[in-house]
């Protein structure tokens, strides 16, 4: 995979061209966005990968939920249905996808919808009797087709867009540039010790402009296991599997080894569709840990729901007063 990212470096700056455009052509009217008169806040990046988008647009419900309806919107990516999807009873991570999944087990009051088609979700939501009062799009800044109201840009602390280059050698859906839409720039996965002159550094390379807050987060894991049934403590656990089916499961796996902890690591590619013969072989071990999202995929089987427990997660800012009245002065 590599190698060929090399040799397609000829391709990149066609693509660079082709989404540069497609930007120019919305930024000056020509290709139209459309508004909502309710608070929309879209959450993305400029990479492909994890960034993190999950854990933020669980912290915003949270942060919201208690004063507004909230409703978030996916595409539902690798989900087996098709069009406008709203979750019910009958929602499983094959109907709309593992991430919204994981919002509705996880959030029994907000709604969850998905459509690749936002403008048509946004429309199908706002239907609604009860219609939400914020809706929350996940990955969505390269959706222009919305204008969301309020932009909140993620970028790894690892892999800066500002260090990167467009598809296909690069990561970049789209040229840097387009990071001047954010509202908010949110640097995540970032070490807790982060120093003030390294996010000085930061904001310098990501050009940071006037109108845009810098706040930089980092991942906190929790110091239990979860399951459906019961919890145990992370210094309790004999030797495990850990299933990780997600972007880059290093920054984990980093946590559990500083630990102390002993496991195997059977690591498959991000959103992956569990098998028959996968199943098959996780049964047989004595106990896994996973991810959340990974999780909402597996534990419907009655070989693993016993044997299966995850790692919650949250999100710490730097400067979190700065970023919650930034996301409720717009909401409000």
């Amino acid at each position: 995979m590599k190698f060929l990212r090399i040799i397609l470096f000829p391709v990149v700056p066609i693509y660079y061209m082709v989404t540069w455009l497609r930007n120019w052509l919305y930024d000056q009217g020509i290709k139209s966005s459309k508004s909502y008169d309710i608070p929309v806040i879209c959450v993305g990046n400029l990479s492909t990968g994890g960034t993190g988008k999950t854990p933020m647009i669980e912290y915003l419900i949270r942060l919201l939920k208690d004063e507004k309806s909230i409703a978030t919107l996916s595409r539902g990516y690798k989900r087996i249905t098709e069009g406008y999807e709203l979750a019910d009873q009958g929602a499983s991570a094959d109907t709309i996808g593992d991430e919204p999944f994981q919002f509705f087990r996880k959030f029994k009051d907000i709604k969850v919808a998905v459509d690749g088609n936002r403008q048509n979700g946004i429309s199908q939501l706002l239907q609604l009797e009860d219609k939400p009062e914020v809706i929350l799009l996940d990955d969505a800044y390269q959706h222009r087709k919305v204008k969301a109201g309020f932009n909140i840009l993620l970028t790894a602390y690892y892999n800066l867009y500002s260090n990167d280059i467009v598809l296909p050698t690069g990561n970049l859906r789209e040229p840097r540039s387009g990071a001047k839409r954010a509202d908010v720039i949110v640097v995540t996965k970032c070490p807790e010790a982060i120093s003030e002159s390294e996010k000085a550094k930061i904001s310098k390379d990501l050009r940071v402009k006037p109108h845009q807050q810098l706040v930089f987060s980092s991942i906190r894991y929790a110091e239990k296991v979860v399951s459906t049934h019961s919890e145990m403590a992370l210094q309790s656990l004999p030797e495990f599997t850990l299933v990780t089916g997600i972007a880059n499961a290093k920054p984990l796996v980093d946590f559990l080894k500083n630990k102390g902890l002993k496991f195997e690591h059977i690591e498959y590619p991000d959103h992956y569709s569990f098998r028959i013969n996968d199943i098959e072989e996780l049964a047989k071990k004595e106990l896994i840990i996973t991810t959340e999202k990974d999780f909402v995929r597996l534990v419907d089987n009655d070989s693993l729901e016993a044997k299966l427990f995850y790692l919650p997660i949250e999100i710490a800012f730097d400067k979190k007063d700065v970023f919650d009245s930034a996301v409720k002065s717009f909401v409000g």
